[in-house]
């Protein structure tokens, strides 16, 4: 919870940093070549959260890898390293994109279902959420077998579970209490 909490701030202060250097859309390019990268890439991962390796190390690598960002961003990553936080970089990635994207009006809403969602259902589940949020929004499917069925929504912090496996647990709940 402190990791994300920190992630917030420091994405916050990049945002503010970027804004003032008019730079926000560069950053965010860089951002997202950071998330992608991250994902991809376990050992990069590994390299970030090891407290054995020197972080003039993990500095010299991430130079490297990200040799082509702004300087907003070569500064966060830094300070990321001064601070010993540096294992928290994608989380601040993902974080300034969240930002990022409030600050254009624009919304990421998650929808988790036990099969794709077809075209219809989803402008459907895009024309509620806009009608609920007022802002433009994109939907994210994810598909996880697990939920059994129903759906699972999340925009932004707020989550609304209908799936099959959260009744059937919040029933079990129910019978263990009883």
């Amino acid at each position: 919870m402190a990791e994300v909490r920190a992630a917030i701030r420091y994405a916050k202060a990049i945002i503010g940093l970027a804004e003032d250097q008019k730079a926000t859309d560069a950053v965010n390019d860089d951002m997202k070549t950071i998330v992608k990268t991250l994902a991809e890439n376990s050992e990069l991962r590994s390299l970030l959260v090891n407290p054995v390796i020197k972080s003039e190390i993990k500095r010299a690598s991430l130079k490297a890898i990200f040799s082509k960002v702004q300087n907003v961003t070569e500064g966060a990553i830094d300070v990321l390293i001064q601070n010993k936080r540096i294992d928290t970089l994608g989380a601040v990635a993902e974080k300034y994109i969240f930002l990022y994207d409030q600050l254009r009006g624009k919304e990421v809403a998650v929808v988790t279902t036990a099969v794709p969602l077809s075209g219809a259902l989803e402008k459907k589940v895009l024309a509620k959420v806009k009608e609920l949020t007022g802002n433009d929004v994109q939907i994210e499917n994810k598909v996880d077998k697990d939920i059994i069925g129903g759906f699972i929504l999340r925009l932004g912090d707020l989550q609304y579970n209908a799936s099959i496996a959260n009744k059937l647990s919040n029933l079990k709940r129910d019978f263990i209490n009883n």
